[in-house]
């Protein structure tokens, strides 16, 4: 537990959480919406720092970033918690726990340098806040960024962009990479599935693209509630036009086994997927990606100029055939941050 950089105090003890868009008046002895931010005695304290619940090696392809230190391993952490209550939440058991507060007492604290001594042992590139949303841990996290940039190391958000502008001005510095899950273009949508907004998500994707931060988009087709071609054709515009057509696009397919509250769904079908790939196609985007279809051709990268494949993928495992970010046969430059 540590003291909240992201707060104001109000009056009777009461404050006001500064951290995310829902901006949540906290009274004493409460939390807010995430439930790991407690007002005690007027001081808002984060709960989680320097408890993590997971810490793993990954592939960065899983975040997922397939235009970043392609076939590198990253070290992922998450934290309990999250400010999104989505339905269709996989990380759920964590991200939407009860009691966490007495969760967060069984866990073991771990210094920010040794996520940076374990990412350095396990020869990873970089280090990814993930699993639940980065935002609600942004304490720890900052501390973590800070000593990574030290250590010549990437720092990577996988996140819901629900950050507010204060957050989000204090990881600028040190984020290098992110992937922001636009669930939708609908805001019923996400005031129903999510409860929270869409437009602060697209305010903050605008600041990230103009602070030249490396971007990717992840959504997830839920059938009938997110697999809307009109809706859509939308998110593939908005990413052409506000963010760039070199922006990659994943487009994942909804398993009702995993998810918190939609297990009476049914699993997206394959041809709503192809059909979303044409639409990201159409709308002149030059990276669109497959995800949850292990095999399938369109997870691999292929240079938008000629055509030829520069980055095989079969599930994790990545073969490049590209020349440091050029494509093999022509050489255009594929848009690839190492």
């Amino acid at each position: 537990m540590k003291e909240a950089k992201f707060y104001e105090k109000l009056n009777n003890n009461a404050v006001k959480c500064e951290l995310c868009r829902h901006f949540c008046n906290i009274q004493k002895n409460k939390t807010g919406i995430c439930g790991v931010r407690k007002n005690k005695n007027g001081i808002l304290y984060a709960l989680n720092y320097g408890f993590p619940i997971a810490q793993n090696i990954d592939p960065v392809e899983k975040k997922p970033l397939f235009h970043f230190q392609p076939g590198s391993n990253t070290y992922s952490i998450g934290a309990l918690g999250c400010n999104f209550k989505c339905k269709n939440c996989q990380n759920w058991e964590i991200s939407q726990v009860e009691n966490i507060e007495g969760q967060i007492e069984q866990l073991n604290y771990v210094d920010p340098a040794k996520i940076i001594e374990e990412a350095i042992g396990n020869d990873c590139q970089s280090i990814s806040y993930t699993y639940t949303e980065p935002t609600i841990f942004s304490e720890y996290a900052l501390d973590i960024m800070k000593l990574a940039h030290e250590n010549e190391l990437k720092n990577i958000w996988v996140s819901n962009g629900y950050m507010s502008e204060q957050c989000l001005g204090a990881i600028l510095p040190y984020l290098d990479a992110i992937n922001i899950d636009l669930k939708s273009m609908d805001e019923k949508f996400y005031q129903k599935n999510c409860a929270a907004k869409l437009n602060p998500i697209l305010e903050n994707l605008k600041i990230l693209k103009q602070e030249q931060i490396h971007i990717e988009i992840a959504t997830l087709l839920i059938p009938t509630l997110s697999d809307d071609e009109n809706m859509l054709k939308k998110i593939a515009e908005f990413i052409a036009d506000e963010l760039s057509a070199e922006t990659p696009w994943h487009i994942s397919k909804f398993s009702p086994g995993i998810s918190w509250q939609l297990e009476d769904l049914e699993e997206t079908g394959d041809l709503a997927l192809y059909n979303a790939y044409e639409i990201g196609k159409d709308a002149g985007l030059k990276y669109v990606y497959l995800g949850n279809m292990p095999g399938d051709q369109k997870e691999n990268t292929y240079c938008p100029k000629c055509g030829e494949l520069a980055i095989r993928r079969l599930g994790y495992h990545v073969e490049r055939l590209d020349d440091n970010g050029l494509c093999p046969n022509c050489e255009k430059e594929l848009d690839i941050l190492e």
